[in-house]
């Protein structure tokens, strides 16, 4: 029996057969994977490879240092306009504060004499305020052609339609003659004099005389 089958190795048959193929024998395929890799990995290929690797190397390189270089330069014009948008913002908040003590500015400086006799901590000054303030009504009402020889009277030639704050400018001379008549006997409190001064500058401020 063995020797029937060693006899038949040698058949033609049998070694044209898969089972007589290199393919199966693993000293064949060794051999042939070590042949492969051999001329893969030969000094030419190997040379090459490394070539490549040395391409890829010094593209990836070039990447990094063109992508750092870019991320600097867009840090540098970010902090640009930052302190662009910084000098700028305080550039108008300077034309802005400017612009607001500009406006501080007494149109009428007779008004700032009021201003400070209201301040005052004496209480006859806060009695000062209110006979300035009515002497500058006095001399607006003149200025746009009420007739009289007082304050009173210009009043009366006055009416609710070339005048508009009529009765607040009553309210507020009438406050002025008890002032003036009662002398030291009439009792005037700061937040009442803060209160006539309010009204004499809102009839000022209507006519833009402050």
């Amino acid at each position: 029996m063995y020797t029937a089958l060693a006899s038949n190795s040698t058949n033609p048959l049998i070694k044209d057969s898969l089972l007589g193929s290199k393919i199966l024998d693993p000293e064949y395929l060794f051999n042939s994977l070590v042949s492969i890799l051999g001329y893969i990995f030969n000094a030419k290929t190997l040379g090459v490879f490394y070539s490549v690797l040395s391409v890829l190397a010094i593209f990836f390189i070039a990447i990094i240092v063109y992508t750092t270089v870019r991320m600097f330069e867009i840090r540098k014009k970010e902090h640009a306009y930052l302190h662009h948008e910084i000098a700028e913002y305080a550039h108008n908040r300077a034309l802005e504060e400017e612009k607001k003590q500009k406006e501080g500015t007494f149109k009428n400086e007779r008004w700032k004499k009021v201003l400070d006799y209201l301040f005052s901590i004496n209480e006859n000054d806060w009695k000062l305020a209110v006979i300035e303030a009515d002497s500058m009504l006095f001399d607006l009402l003149t200025g746009l052609g009420f007739k009289g020889d007082n304050l009173g009277d210009k009043l009366k030639n006055a009416n609710i339609n070339n005048f508009r704050s009529l009765n607040v400018a009553w309210e507020v001379h009438n406050i002025r003659n008890k002032i003036a008549h009662e002398g030291s006997s009439f009792q005037l409190s700061l937040h009442e004099a803060k209160r006539v001064i309010a009204l004499y500058e809102s009839i000022f401020m209507e006519f833009g005389y402050i």
